[in-house]
């Protein structure tokens, strides 16, 4: 695999947007994202600015990381949220240990099952498990998968994410479920 996979930097707004509009455009973005592509090409480039500004913290809460080609092309992303105990997670209920969240996940489609979403995936989990903050990283990576996203599913059981038998409505779509898939941290 020739990509650098990286944290992205705060003055690559435009990027961030671009791979965000991409993503959206994708056939299985309906069952992957919480938000439409024209929710997003609304959105004002202050937006922008400030989720590359958020993403690109060292120290904070929220890191994207991308997958740059040697050509600049960005071939993919994953966002990694950290949550403490007791905050509302995406999806509303908290939980009681640190843990992270893995969101936003995509990659393009002449990318894909080349490497690229496991490098992403291998980042984003070492920098969970690394994060600073209380308890300094966390023993709990989480994602949650819609019912009818297979193709994405099957990734995340292969790179080791299992069902916690946790199951949430779809925002906007109550008939609709997320099955959430949890990565704890293999004990030595």
């Amino acid at each position: 695999m020739e990509h650098v996979i990286r944290p992205v930097r705060a003055d690559e707004w435009r990027q961030v947007r671009e791979l965000r509009l991409l993503a959206l455009q994708d056939p299985a973005a309906p069952v992957a994202f919480l938000e439409t592509y024209e929710n997003a090409a609304m959105k004002s480039d202050e937006f922008w600015q400030e989720r590359a500004e958020g993403g690109a913290s060292p120290g904070g809460p929220v890191r994207q990381f991308v997958a740059e080609g040697p050509d600049g092309v960005w071939a993919g992303s994953v966002t990694v949220l950290i949550e403490e105990p007791g905050t509302q997670g995406v999806f509303g209920a908290g939980s009681s240990v640190r843990q992270a969240h893995l969101v936003g996940v995509f990659v393009r489609a002449e990318y894909r099952g080349t490497g690229v979403t496991e490098a992403l995936f291998s980042a984003a989990v070492e920098w969970a498990r690394a994060a600073e903050g209380e308890g300094a990283g966390v023993e709990r990576v989480r994602l949650f998968v819609h019912e009818h996203n297979p193709r994405a599913e099957a990734f995340y059981r292969k790179f080791g994410f299992v069902p916690s038998g946790e199951v949430v409505p779809v925002p906007g779509d109550p008939g609709a479920r997320e099955r959430e898939m949890v990565l704890e941290r293999a004990v030595a």
